[in-house]
């Protein structure tokens, strides 16, 4: 009988290798990367261990995908705790006349999401407060329909009113793995974001996503209380 050899790691393989066994390692790494550029729309570390065999190093495999695909034409990222291809970043202006337009965002609404970002969970009167102005309805609305805002529940105080967080959908779009990952105040300075004349006591909180309500939120389980108000326009539009 012929020596055994010991199947080589996931780490040490190269793509375009002869196919072994269903569940050898070279077998497994391809129906990684199969799932992953078939699917439509980021896929987490769970639902890619469920297509392959018990025991298989999924980390291992995604750390060599990543490898491989860090200086090709598509890399492959982890977006909002879950894995896909995108295109590299240096060559994403080549695609720019096959994508759609879209449209800005107002200041405000930049303004109002990166409140929600950084102080979630945060009902409409706090962003107001942060941001010295009254915010209008329609870009809370607007946020909430792009999918980038969600309601997360209801503060205990009078009138319940909603809170609100980011989604996953965001850090999608802006290309964070984590909340974590937005920009400190480190960060800020050197992007020349903030005056150089910042208060002492000035400082950038750190942001959570938490899906679990905190001790001041309850379930979003009944109307909002109206208490006849008229919508305030946003003095801010712009």
């Amino acid at each position: 009988m012929g020596e055994e050899r010991d199947s080589p790691e996931p780490s040490q393989l190269k793509l375009g290798a002869p196919v072994g066994i269903v569940d050898g390692p070279v077998e497994q790494l391809r129906i990684v990367e199969a799932l992953l550029f078939a699917a439509a729309e980021p896929l987490d570390e769970t639902a890619l261990a469920e297509r392959l065999p018990r025991g298989a190093d999924l980390k291992s495999i995604l750390m060599t995908l990543q490898a491989f695909y860090a200086s090709r034409g598509v890399n492959l990222v982890r977006v909002a705790g879950k894995w896909a291809f995108r295109t590299a970043d240096d060559l994403s202006f080549l695609l720019h006349r096959e994508t759609t337009e879209e449209r800005k965002l107002s200041r405000a609404a930049l303004e109002t999401l990166a409140i929600v970002a950084y102080h979630q969970p945060v009902t409409r009167a706090e962003i107001e407060e942060i941001r010295g102005v009254t915010v209008a309805k329609g870009t809370i609305d607007l946020l909430l329909e792009t999918g980038w805002l969600r309601i997360r529940g209801r503060r205990k105080v009078p009138g319940r009113p909603v809170t609100f967080g980011t989604t996953p959908a965001f850090l999608d779009h802006f290309g964070l793995d984590a909340i974590a990952d937005l920009p400190g105040l480190d960060d800020l300075k050197a992007a020349g974001m903030l005056d150089g004349r910042l208060p002492p006591n000035f400082r950038v909180p750190v942001p959570s996503d938490d899906v679990g309500l905190r001790d001041d939120e309850e379930p979003d389980d009944g109307p909002e209380l109206d208490f006849g108000l008229p919508p305030v326009p946003d003095q801010e539009s712009r």
